[in-house]
């Protein structure tokens, strides 16, 4: 069965010897330790149990840990009521903590904010007032599209105060797809801005929710507007409002009110490879434990000392998760930055890591891969000392890049914890533990404790260490999300279809001889040379592995003779010279790492590769250039000439 399965009888990521125990003085400090696998393996469910009422305040205990008669639609903690905002802001305040700074704002043009949880706790009750003076009620959908400001997180916090669910829509996403999303949702409510910074220039966002509202979105009654940047809007009269007249007039109290543990708390929209993006229900007692558990114990987080930055938008789940709730729920000081790593120039976020004394950050790979590009002296002129964890996330960190950011970054010293999750998970899956799991560059290594995985065949049988399948959950989780909006058949076809009562993930995976899990990007990302199905991100691992490589993208072009062919797409560190043999070079070190069979047909040396704000690779787009077919909608790209300029060079890559 082993060749059917994603990138079959390939083992370079998984023969990684590099190896990093924990540091002993770490260990000694640690908040995880080794006796939570024990409690979890022991009883599942009394581990999340214990989690729950531990990590949060519940109004009304609950009687019952997981309702699984409905499977594939799980209830945590049903009977059990709590309000998320108040286990955010509130209850810290009422524990003494309200004088520690919740959020230090950094806005890319240099103006900077200091909220501490009393101020947060006072601006989300008065959010939470105008809410409902707009007619927002508890079962409502609220569409938020903001940049990376405060008041997105206020935001979000006054929605699940009064049990309105958000849908926060990424600020690079267009009209159309803010339209589909509101639409779809139904929301009666959207909170934008005039608009934010962005590469050193103010940007629009305004006129993407009138486009979007004028095309058909119309189960919305008003439009709140932060007022951000200072230009000029539209305005319809009756239906927009500023955000800060509205908070001006609003009253100061509001009584959090308990909510049911399964009281919708947001929706998120996702992309499919097919068909309308896919509206991912998360609910509030099981997602926040999860949360809230994961962040302390990945993150080994001690909230009077540490400083956290997530450097996600709060467009995606892992700003929601692991800038929002997360975070908060634990009473963190974290660093909120609105622009982009190099506005106005490329030492940017080592800069203000220095300015706040962050000590740990949680960035991913695309970032790392880049910074990598730029040249190891730029952050080498920052004062890194204050950080003692990193964290990847996004995607599969390559070992050479994971062994910069330890070094370069992390001085040589900090744990790293590369965290394995999605969307649909609401929180992280897999990823060692600090002071407990010695780390591989590479690797997520382990379920957290009380999450099972395993790796399948295409016939759903588990398959031997150092092959490759299919990754799956196989049991539930309280942070796993309760269904796709509105589509439950859609829900279970997509994610509990491919293998009977497991969770497919969508990726392929292999454990190594350890047992440790090495993702192989997503099924759709494996390519099939001559029957061969290979990995794209064994191969573009290959490639940073070598020396003149900072980053690669690797997709399977269509072939009359192999099927498909291995076309690589690579950016050079600074200081790397190009030279008229780098395509030979490139194929023949891909070879000597994995096979002939994986050397690329084509390489091209690209300034940069298509990326979303976000910064994923937009292989897609690649595949299209590949393939010489149009290339598709590039309006999520950070930056559309990027296309123009690779198909340009394609027709003059090395070839074999």
């Amino acid at each position: 069965m082993a060749t059917d399965t994603p990138a079959a009888g390939l083992s370079n990521l998984a023969q990684e010897d590099r190896r990093f125990p924990p540091d002993p003085a770490f260990a000694a400090q640690a908040v995880a330790s080794s006796a939570l696998y024990e409690q979890a393996r022991a009883d599942r469910l009394g581990f999340w149990a214990q989690q729950a009422r531990s990590l949060l305040d519940w109004s009304r205990d609950f009687t019952t840990t997981l309702d699984w008669d409905d499977a594939p639609f799980a209830k945590w903690f049903e009977d059990g009521q709590l309000n998320v905002a108040y286990n955010c802001a509130d209850r810290h305040v009422a524990a003494g903590n309200g004088e520690r700074v919740a959020i230090h704002f950094e806005g890319e043009p240099g103006d900077t904010r200091t909220i501490t949880y009393a101020e947060l706790t006072a601006l989300v009750k008065k959010c939470a007032n105008v809410l409902l003076s707009l007619g927002v009620r508890k079962g409502d959908r609220v569409a938020i599209y903001l940049p990376m400001i405060p008041e997105a997180v206020v935001a979000m916090l006054a929605c699940a105060r009064i049990g309105a669910a958000h849908s926060v829509v990424f600020g690079g996403f267009s009209a159309d797809a803010l339209r589909s999303r509101i639409q779809d949702a139904e929301a009666s409510l959207v909170i934008t801005s005039d608009g934010g910074y962005r590469r050193g220039k103010a940007t629009a966002l305004k006129p993407a929710v009138d486009t979007a509202l004028a095309s058909g979105a119309d189960t919305v009654s008003n439009v709140l507007v932060v007022r951000r940047t200072g230009q000029d809007v539209e305005w319809t009269p009756g239906r927009d409002l500023w955000w800060h007249e509205a908070m001006e007039q609003a009253d100061d109290e509001h009584v959090a009110e308990p909510m049911d543990a399964e009281q919708p708390l947001f929706i998120l929209y996702t992309s499919g490879t097919t068909g309308n993006p896919k509206g991912i229900l998360h609910t509030s007692g099981g997602y926040l434990t999860q949360v809230a558990f994961t962040h302390r114990n990945v993150f080994d987080l001690h909230p009077q000392t540490d400083v956290y930055w997530c450097t996600a938008d709060v467009g995606w789940v892992t700003g929601h998760s692991y800038v929002v709730y997360g975070p908060l729920a634990n009473g963190a000081t974290q660093v909120i930055y609105e622009g982009t790593p190099e506005t106005p120039h490329q030492g940017r976020w080592w800069e203000i890591v220095a300015k706040f004394g962050v000590t740990i950050l949680y960035t991913a790979p695309t970032a790392i891969r880049t910074f990598m590009k730029w040249g190891e002296q730029i952050p080498a002129q920052h004062d890194l000392s204050s950080l003692r964890l990193l964290g990847s996330v996004g995607e599969s960190i390559n070992p050479e890049a994971w062994m910069w950011y330890r070094r370069v970054i992390g001085a040589d010293r900090t744990p790293i914890v590369d965290t394995w999750w999605q969307t649909e998970t609401g929180a992280i899956m897999v990823s060692p533990l600090p002071g407990v799991t010695t780390t591989k560059p590479g690797s997520a290594q382990v379920p957290l404790p009380g999450i099972s995985v395993d790796v399948l065949s295409d016939a759903g049988e588990p398959v031997p260490n150092e092959q490759a399948g299919y990754l799956v959950l196989t049991e539930p989780w309280p942070a796993m999300l309760r269904g796709i909006w509105g589509d439950p058949d859609r829900y279970k076809e997509t994610y509990w279809s491919r293998f009977e009562h497991r969770y497919f993930a969508g990726d392929g995976a292999k454990r190594d001889e350890d047992g440790d899990i090495w993702l192989l990007g997503r099924v759709d990302d494996v390519m099939n040379v001559s029957g061969h199905r290979l990995s794209t991100i064994e191969i573009e691992s290959a490639l940073v592995s070598h020396p003149k490589v900072a980053e690669a993208a690797v997709v399977g072009a269509a072939d009359e003779t192999t099927g498909q062919a291995v076309c690589a797409f690579v950016i050079l560190r600074s200081g790397a010279q190009e030279g008229p043999d780098i395509g030979t070079e490139l194929r023949e070190h891909v070879a000597n790492q994995i096979g002939g069979i994986a050397k690329p047909r084509k390489i091209l040396v690209v300034a940069e590769l298509p990326k979303t704000r976000s910064g994923k690779i937009m292989r897609r787009l690649l595949r299209d250039v590949a393939e010489k077919r149009h290339i598709g909608d590039v309006t999520t790209l950070a930056d559309s000439s990027v296309m123009d300029l690779i198909a340009s060079g394609l027709d003059s890559a090395s070839q074999e």
